[in-house]
């Protein structure tokens, strides 16, 4: 009887027509144009990553649901699929499947399930599973193919990153180094030029197909813009100033449109559970991970930095939502 409590909170009351499934499907739906053209610039390696990482989500928390936590399976909702595709956006399209799987049982095993499942769970799973396998495996989470290799998989070639271009022109001091990088118009567009050097992770080779999906969710109200506007901005307007001040930092467009920085703006740092509650309380969210992720990025040891940005701010958030709380209907200001 405890479970079918019915629990009616004081009014007003306020009927809504969204649900975990809606939501979580609305967020997949998002990530077709992304799905799209990480097939067509990788191919096979493509398939083989986001059907292995899908899969193993989906049987890992199949699994641990039902013989470990002993509750109805919770595989349909979403969660899963979603966990599974931002993992495997997360990863280079040479990825050996074992490598792929252990991610996998790390994302939903202890960034998830640990914590009793969807809802509790303090740190975003498909973060908590990149950076495990960062930490664990750094020389095959960090050799990028090149694109255009539709057929190859394990032996693709592979080569430097825009964001490695830009770390190497920071170390050096040779602002040269950044006429390396592709054109902003080509890292947002997606194109071959980006064959001449390695695009990153799945998710990393087209900004405009992320951008697509953050219109259709604003659109479908999936999410507000408070969390990506703020982290884009941060990241754009500390770009640019560093570059105004010293050439060797590359300009804030190419800054914005490399690397994970869409993709964990737009569809990780949006995360319901990881995120804070209120408008105010997401500002403030956003603009920590731009700074933190510009820190990182220029100064830290990984040329990335957006994925330690947004588990750092997950940490957070609980302390954001007590200290930025909304107004109370009816609250009447205390008089000072």
């Amino acid at each position: 009887m405890a479970n079918n409590k019915l629990i009616v909170s004081l009014s007003p009351h306020a009927h809504g027509n969204d649900s975990v499934e809606k939501n979580m499907y609305g967020v997949i739906i998002a990530l077709i144009p992304a799905l799209l053209v990480s097939l067509y610039y990788f191919g096979l390696g493509s398939a083989v990553v986001l059907s292995t990482s899908v899969a193993a989500c989906l049987f890992f928390e199949w699994a641990i649901t039902k013989y470990i936590l002993h509750r109805e399976s919770t595989v349909c909702d979403g969660s899963a699929i979603l966990t599974g595709l931002l993992l495997g956006f997360n990863l280079p399209s040479n990825l050996p499947v074992w490598i792929i799987i252990i991610g996998a049982l790390f994302a939903i095993g202890v960034g998830k399930m640990t914590f009793g499942g969807l809802g509790q769970n303090p740190f975003n799973p498909a973060l908590v599973g990149r950076c495990f396998l960062l930490a664990s495996f750094p020389a095959q989470m960090t050799s990028w193919p090149v694109v255009g290799q539709w057929t190859s998989y394990l032996d693709a070639q592979t080569g430097a990153t825009p964001l490695a271009l830009m770390k190497q022109a920071i170390k050096s001091g040779d602002a040269s180094v950044l006429e390396e990088l592709p054109s902003s118009l080509h890292m947002l567009l997606g194109s071959p030029e980006l064959a001449t050097s390695g695009a990153g992770s799945l998710g990393e080779v087209c900004a405009l197909a992320l951008l697509l999906g953050l219109a259709y969710m604003l659109w479908k109200r999936i999410i507000t813009w408070h969390i990506p506007v703020s982290i884009i901005g941060t990241v754009f307007v500390l770009s640019g100033l560093m570059h105004l001040a010293n050439p060797v930092y590359a300009n804030p467009f190419a800054v914005i449109l490399s690397g994970g920085l869409m993709l964990g703006a737009i569809f990780m740092a949006t995360d319901y559970v990881t995120s804070p509650m209120t408008a105010r309380g997401q500002l403030i969210y956003g603009v920590a991970i731009g700074f933190l992720t510009v820190a990182i990025r220029n100064w830290g040891s990984y040329p990335e930095g957006m994925s330690f940005a947004i588990l750092i701010m997950n940490a957070f958030t609980p302390l954001i939502n007590i200290y930025v709380k909304p107004k109370r209907f009816g609250e009447v200001p205390e008089k000072k």
